[in-house]
């Protein structure tokens, strides 16, 4: 993958771009290419690029055009039916200059133009094409939301500028674009333990939520809104596949399956994987090592926490498999020490400490001379591999009823007897209307949102308490039609996915090493075919969740692997989050969680954190302990990336804050 960035002149005047930005705005971004750069400079356009080169090594410098230059593009990520697609496409005349797959994008635009291009685009993509011809431009991004793209617009000189790239630090370094805290964004982060988008933390700052584009005509009333070519969706209940012959549905997946790993090993360059003590990396590894016709190199990571330790589960598939692995420990001293240049990396607050293992893996992988990785991220979206499908489906008959809320209130009676805020039953009900009724998702990751009622300050919680966070989502309005078990996966598909998963366990923590991840089960062959099945390919009865995907490692793994339950890292608060012990370079933790700290942010009730900090050190290992300690490294990262990249003012770290300029611009440290 790459990094781009670029300038677009709405005004259609074709006015060139302030000298000098939009190379700043890819040095902020090198990270993500180091290998090479590219621009390309015309009246009302200014693009640039990072790139990591893995396929086309000699020859794939961007940007790159068609045959007579007159579509231009800069692209970010893979696009894996490259070779099947070129043949195609040349069988129609189209000439090919170079071996790499981003020259696909100009001449499927050819064909297909603007609205046309998103169906035959399969990978992970973001990129920005322009058609000199009609001055018109398409932003988009793939359907999973694996590769980011952000965006905002700015008046320079009586003129508007369209500002786009794929990482919020390309924007700052423009100079151009301050980093000021967005209500909306922190309503989001506290709501949904993830930033969904397309708000973001930053005002005035937007990104493309997955199989979304931009279609931009500069001129007057330029419209910026953005369009949906692809959308999470389920069939209607009762129209699901339900598969009567188990076999051939098996049969079918691994194929599908297969095929997406095989694609996912395409490169110039060698391909390794990530292995964890659980079934969808095992999975990958060993349907990797098949097409290979070799093992394939592996990378895991050794949570120094007996609990949360699979070191022993993964070197056992290793070892089945005949790979040679590379182990990554990771400790409450790489916690600690780490967690700033976790939030660095993904630029919003991040609240699972577990994302750091991905960062360490990725510094690994690089470190070993590779720059390529497999990962087992997605299954647990489209297969119900998560706790809460089965705590939802066991508690399914509170909300058998129609018109009885029993449900609704046995949970908000059992928030109120463990000591924990509780929104108005009216509030919970419009939430409940808006998604189809009671969701499994949010018996988990409400207790997050209960944390804007213990520590927002008086405006903020006013402020998130006045809207419903998934207003701004833009959900698909057929989601009442789907089995309710769909509807739960679909938060996790629209939410947690590109939220989470893809953006602090995923792209932002791997390109701040360089590497890029693939993901075979995110194949848009591999999700259309999830999706189509029946619940009870996904969870059968209680206990066996990804049943399909299980009953295929059954074939390729040992049974106690294929079968093997989920194990869920989460470092518990108050094992890093601890004075006294600290070194001076880690005493960060205490000082952004200061009275006179906490006050400058402005953010949180200063009281309200202290007394949470000083109870949760009295309190047991219960669910109520779990989410005031979600709260709280909630509330510590959100004062670290305040620091980060707002004011630089609350602890010691170095900071990256925009700073004003003798000339009246604005200067940023990448």
């Amino acid at each position: 993958m790459c990094g781009i960035a670029g300038m677009i002149d709405l005004s259609g005047q074709r006015r060139q771009a302030p000298a000098g930005v939009v190379a700043r705005m890819a040095q902020a971004i090198y990270h993500r290419g180091p290998d090479e750069d590219g621009y390309l400079e015309r009246g009302g356009l200014h693009f640039a690029s990072r790139r990591l080169s893995i396929v086309g090594l000699a020859d794939g410098q961007q940007p790159l055009s068609n045959e007579d230059g007159r579509v231009q593009v800069v692209f970010n990520g893979e696009l894996f039916d490259y070779p099947e697609q070129r043949k195609e496409l040349e069988s129609k005349g189209h000439v090919f200059r170079t071996h790499t797959d981003t020259e696909l994008i100009p001449h499927l635009y050819e064909d297909h133009g603007p609205h046309g291009i998103w169906e035959h685009l399969r990978g992970q993509f973001a990129f920005c094409l322009w058609d000199s011809r009609t001055d018109e431009f398409i932003l988009g991004r793939d359907r999973a939301g694996i590769c980011p793209l952000f965006y905002t617009t700015r008046r320079i000189d009586g003129t508007d500028w369209l500002l786009f790239a794929s990482e919020m630090k390309g924007l700052f370094a423009s100079g151009l674009v301050p980093a000021k805290a967005d209500p909306v964004g922190l309503n989001h982060i506290f709501t949904f333990f993830a930033m969904p988008g397309p708000a973001t933390v930053f005002e005035g700052i937007s990104c493309l939520p997955p199989g979304r584009y931009l279609h931009v005509k500069p001129g007057a009333g330029v419209d910026l809104s953005q369009k949906t070519y692809w959308q999470v969706t389920y069939p209607d209940r009762g129209q699901e596949e339900y598969g009567a012959d188990a076999n051939k549905v098996i049969d079918e997946f691994e194929q599908v399956l297969m095929a997406s790993v095989d694609r996912r090993l395409r490169a110039d360059v060698p391909v390794v994987s990530y292995l964890s003590g659980g079934v969808d990396s095992s999975l990958v590894v060993a349907m990797a090592s098949k097409a290979l016709g070799r093992p394939i190199p592996t990378f895991t990571v050794s949570v120094q926490k007996k609990q949360f330790n699979e070191e022993s589960e993964a070197l056992e598939t290793a070892r089945y498999l005949g790979c040679q692995p590379v182990v990554v420990p990771l400790g409450d001293a790489e916690l600690r020490g780490d967690y700033p240049s976790l939030i660095r990396a993904a630029e919003f607050p991040v609240i699972d400490t577990s994302c750091l293992g991905l960062m360490h893996l990725a510094r690994a992988v690089r470190s070993n001379g590779f720059k390529v990785a497999l990962t087992g991220e997605g299954a647990d979206e489209w297969l119900g591999g998560y706790p809460w499908f089965k705590y939802h489906k066991m508690s399914a008959f509170l909300d058998a009823i129609p018109g009885l809320p029993l449900g609704l209130y046995v949970r908000t009676l059992g928030l109120k007897a463990t000591g924990q805020p509780a929104y108005p039953i009216s509030e919970i009900q419009k939430v409940r209307q808006a998604l189809g009724g009671h969701n499994g998702w949010i018996d988990v990751y409400g207790m997050m949102s209960l944390n804007k009622l213990r520590f927002f300050n008086p405006e903020l919680k006013a402020f998130a308490l006045a809207r419903s966070a998934y207003d701004d989502l833009g959900l698909n309005p057929d989601l009442h039609r789907w089995h309710p078990f769909h509807r739960q996966m679909y938060l996790g598909a629209r939410i947690m996915l590109p939220g989470h998963l893809l953006a602090c366990k995923g792209d932002r923590v791997a390109m701040s090493q360089s590497v890029e991840t693939r993901y075979p089960f995110l194949d848009e062959r591999v999700t259309a075919f999830m999706a189509k099945l029946h619940p009870r390919w996904k969870l059968r009865g209680v206990l066996k969740d990804k049943y399909i995907e299980r009953k295929v490692a059954e074939r390729w793994l040992p049974k106690q692997v294929a079968w093997r339950r989920k194990l869920m890292f989460r470092a518990p608060m108050d094992s890093w989050v601890k004075g006294g012990s600290a070194a001076p370079s880690e005493s960060w933790v205490e000082q952004v969680l200061s009275p006179e700290s906490l006050r400058k942010s402005g953010y949180f009730d200063a009281e309200a954190v202290l007394r949470a900090k000083a109870k949760l050190a009295t309190m047991r290992r219960t669910p109520a302990r779990v989410g005031l300690e979600m709260g709280l490294t909630a509330v510590t990262a959100t004062q670290v990336w305040h620091h980060l990249y707002v004011a630089g003012d609350l602890c010691e770290l170095p900071s990256a804050a925009v700073k004003p300029t003798s000339d009246g611009g604005q200067t940023w440290a990448a």
